[in-house]
């Protein structure tokens, strides 16, 4: 193997350990592909092309360091070690190729002078046309607020006394039992009992969230990204294991009793068990 071939091959193992890192580290804090996307404003298909090293399949070679880089600040990462090690992968546009390209005259043939005098005309006509239409759109406005509107009088309402006492009498009896009970707020919603050694958990969810939960086999209770403004409830035999994503914006309640997230959250995602 030459020296240029046993170079290249060191460039890619070292950009392919940069996928791998991304990605050990994702699942190591509990999440999914689909919430990096969310939080990075990114595609799906980009987050795995930069986890599997296929960073051709990125933006040209600034945009996709920077994908990179917002990817491992996000995780906690040292964003410029990994951006350093997938360089040799990604080429960085020529600057002054590109400049210089800009720079370079553009030929103007006298047919492309003819036509650019010719909408330059077309141009002026318009203009002129909207500025007659605003000057004439302010005119009229102007000679609209100068009108004043008179209200019409109002003509007065005799109001006759004798009339007015002849009132409907009024009913003085109390209301009886049936219109009192009629009277009465809906009884609360109740939940169903528990069942006996079981136990159960009520989330609310005031933004997106992902929720596993694991009963005490260790099968899975609820494992769903959950819409903001929905509720689940899961009933189990204790021990529960739990992994709440975006867990700021969940209200979590055991047996009727609050638990408090925060302690549990890192990455905006909390795991902890409920005994």
């Amino acid at each position: 193997m030459t020296d240029d071939a046993q170079v290249a091959g060191q460039a890619a193992d070292a950009a392919a350990g940069v996928g791998q890192e991304l990605e050990s580290e994702r699942l190591a804090l509990g999440l999914s592909i689909a919430d990096i996307a969310q939080k990075l404003k990114f595609g799906a298909r980009q987050i795995e092309a930069m986890e599997q090293g296929r960073f051709e399949d990125l933006p040209s070679g600034t945009f996709a360091r920077g994908m990179v880089r917002s990817y491992a600040r996000l995780l906690k990462l040292d964003a410029e070690q990994l951006v350093g090690r997938m360089a040799a992968r990604v080429a960085v546009p020529d600057n002054a190729e590109a400049v210089a390209s800009v720079r370079r005259p553009i030929p103007i043939t006298d047919s492309s002078r003819r036509i650019n005098l010719i909408y330059a005309a077309l141009s002026v006509a318009i203009l002129g046309v909207i500025a007659a239409v605003v000057l004439e759109w302010q005119r009229e406005r102007a000679e609209a607020a100068r009108l004043v509107f008179v209200p019409a009088a109002l003509e007065p309402v005799a109001v006759e006394p004798r009339r007015l006492a002849a009132a409907a009498p009024v009913d003085v009896n109390p209301p009886g039992p049936a219109a009192l009970a009629s009277a009465e707020p809906d009884a609360p919603v109740t939940r169903p009992p528990v069942a006996k050694d079981s136990r159960r958990i009520v989330l609310k969810f005031q933004g997106n969230s992902w929720v596993e939960i694991r009963g005490r086999d260790g099968k899975a209770l609820l494992s769903q990204l959950n819409p903001a403004g929905s509720e689940q409830m899961v009933e189990g035999t204790p021990p529960f294991s739990l992994v709440i994503g975006n867990a700021q914006q969940v209200r979590l309640s055991y047996d009727d009793r609050e638990v408090d997230l925060a302690p549990h959250v890192k990455v905006e995602v909390a795991r902890f068990t409920l005994d």
